[in-house]
């Protein structure tokens, strides 16, 4: 065999292997960065999942004291059970937004209480859940980034070909609702 024969032969060969382990690279890494989103949420859920378990007993805790504020706890209820039940990023963002409002009306109905912003069980379960809200915020922001690195390596160019062959379709991020990022942007209020 002539060395041209063995060149025409191989130059195309290596060219393919080369395109094959290209290609394989990209769709290892939409795959790691899909699977990092995931991941992300899972976070996020196992945050929300200790929020939800915290509010039957803040509701007790306000049903004790204010018994007759019926339909704000039977609100947070409510929208404890649809959070519970979402389905999907976008569901869920929505359902915990609409809990979010319903947790702020229960603690706007604990202010006019002053035994129970006095109990300890109450202010217990309130800084408890404090502190959860700011869990599920830094996972909401750890999984967003993610979902950005993930989205923006399927839409650009040469990874979105690899994407669009193997149907790794965009993902949603997981956003506050208008009216909760409006009051996210407000200035804390401080009282002395």
């Amino acid at each position: 065999m002539s060395l041209i024969l063995i060149l025409v032969i191989l130059v195309p060969l290596a060219l393919i292997v080369l395109f094959a382990l290209f290609a394989i690279g990209l769709y290892n890494a939409l795959q790691r960065k899909k699977l990092n989103a995931e991941n992300a949420w899972s976070d996020i859920d196992v945050q929300l999942k200790r929020r939800h378990d915290l509010i039957p007993n803040l509701v007790n805790s306000v049903k004790g004291y204010a018994s007759h504020e019926k339909e704000t706890l039977e609100g947070v209820t409510a929208a404890r059970s649809a959070a519970v039940d979402a389905n999907g990023v976008a569901a869920q963002a929505g359902a915990e937004n609409m809990l979010t409002q319903a947790l702020g009306k229960l603690f706007a109905v604990a202010e006019a209480y002053p035994d129970l912003k006095a109990n300890t069980n109450f202010l217990q379960l309130q800084e408890e859940l404090t502190s959860t809200e700011n869990k599920i915020g830094f996972a909401r922001q750890h999984y967003n980034q993610s979902v950005n690195n993930y989205n923006a390596a399927a839409k650009t160019f040469p990874s979105n070909i690899i994407a669009g062959m193997f149907n790794f379709t965009s993902m949603d991020f997981f956003e506050l609702d208008e009216a909760e990022a409006a009051a996210v942007k407000q200035a804390p209020k401080v009282e002395f």
